[in-house]
């Protein structure tokens, strides 16, 4: 950020690639303690590092999706978002299910018996979870006898909660009120943690585990659109966000119950601005390669447990699957993130290109 206090947020020069990265390497040693069988690893206020990092990533998430949604028309925003989410996700329960797999039976028995016989096979664990919803965790008896038994994928569940946040914004951003106003988007923030606080603190009325979740994840969504509308309004100041680091820690490790999702707009404003200041590797502004890190950490994880990867320690045990699933994450953003993105890239076309009578007025 240059010398002034306050200014406009660099979406061209930040490293919210590399802290997304990250992120999803502590969702990977958060999952590692499960998968390997030694505990559940560091936790504070009733999560443990990963749900803390999914938070950090809905937050991100959510200032990221609102400028999307505001800034191109209703139909590109939803092929876009379509486009980063279900091409590699697809590829990757196909990838469990001919290559993990089939794997994991080589290892533990020397041949494929059962594969396609024993309930869930193959072609059922694809889909079953073929429209983001998980219904089928496990393939057959691939994954029987390991600390985390039956679970090829354990970190898919949150990209349905994701997408679910995509589709309210693209409904949301057709008020004319919610992409002007930023009462109107603080307003959904606040009501979403008044409705995390029933759920926790009351009742669920009856809701299912679901919408619990869902309540728990949007508003960390929600305060990610309500720092876009700050940030975008007023700028991004230095001192706000130093004071929010400390304040957003406080909240998250202190509050009890509610604490993560009162905080989640100083999380928010603290990621954002670390970003314009903690610089990140060129290779790593080039390629986003979290979201394949963060797919397919758990069944490199699992397949790497069968491999007798845990016999070096834990600790190498961790080292050799963040290896392993940078290289799945490279092939997946190279082989078919970046092309789909390519592909619907050139049909965007900017809101503020158009005479869109929802267009937000200008800061």
């Amino acid at each position: 950020m240059s010398a002034a206090s306050t200014g406009a947020f660099p979406y061209r020069h930040n490293s919210l690639n590399l802290f997304r990265l990250l992120l999803a390497a502590l969702v990977l040693v958060a999952h590692a303690y499960y998968i390997a069988g030694v505990g559940s690893g560091p936790s504070f206020n009733g999560e443990n590092l990963g749900g803390w990092a999914v938070a950090g990533f809905f937050v991100i998430s959510g200032f990221l999706i609102t400028r999307s949604r505001f800034r191109t028309r209703a139909g590109d925003y939803l092929l876009h978002r379509v486009a980063r989410i279900f091409p590699a996700y697809l590829v990757c329960l196909i990838v469990i299910a001919v290559v993990f797999a089939p794997l994991a039976l080589m290892i533990k028995q020397g041949n494929l018996g059962g594969l396609l016989s024993t309930a869930p096979n193959p072609l059922e664990y694809v889909w079953s979870n073929i429209t983001l919803y998980i219904r089928v965790y496990g393939i057959g008896t691939t994954l029987s006898g390991v600390p985390y038994p039956d679970v090829w994928n354990g970190s898919l569940w949150t990209l349905y909660f994701e997408f679910l946040c995509y589709v309210i914004t693209w409904l949301l951003g057709a008020l004319a009120i919610y992409r002007r106003s930023i009462v109107a988007v603080g307003t959904v923030w606040v009501g979403s943690v008044v409705v995390r606080a029933i759920t926790v603190l009351w009742t669920t009325g009856g809701l299912d585990n679901d919408f619990f979740q869902f309540a728990r994840l949007f508003s960390f969504f929600a305060a990610g659109a309500l720092a876009y509308m700050i940030i975008d309004r007023w700028g991004l100041n230095r001192w706000i966000g130093l004071a929010s680091v400390p304040l957003a820690a406080v909240c998250i490790v202190f509050v009890p119950d509610i604490g993560g999702q009162l905080g989640a707009p100083l999380l928010a404003y603290a990621l954002l601005y670390l970003s314009t200041v903690i610089p990140q590797p060129g290779w790593i502004a080039r390629n986003d390669v979290s979201y394949g890190f963060y797919i397919y950490a758990w069944p490199v994880q699992q397949l790497s447990y069968l491999a007798g990867g845990m016999k070096l320690g834990f600790w190498p045990y961790v080292a050799m699957t963040v290896v392993v699933t940078f290289v799945f994450a490279w092939a997946s953003w190279v082989l078919v993130e970046r092309p789909a993105m390519a592909r619907v890239r050139p049909r965007a076309v900017r809101a503020g290109d158009i005479q869109a009578p929802t267009a937000p007025p200008p800061a």
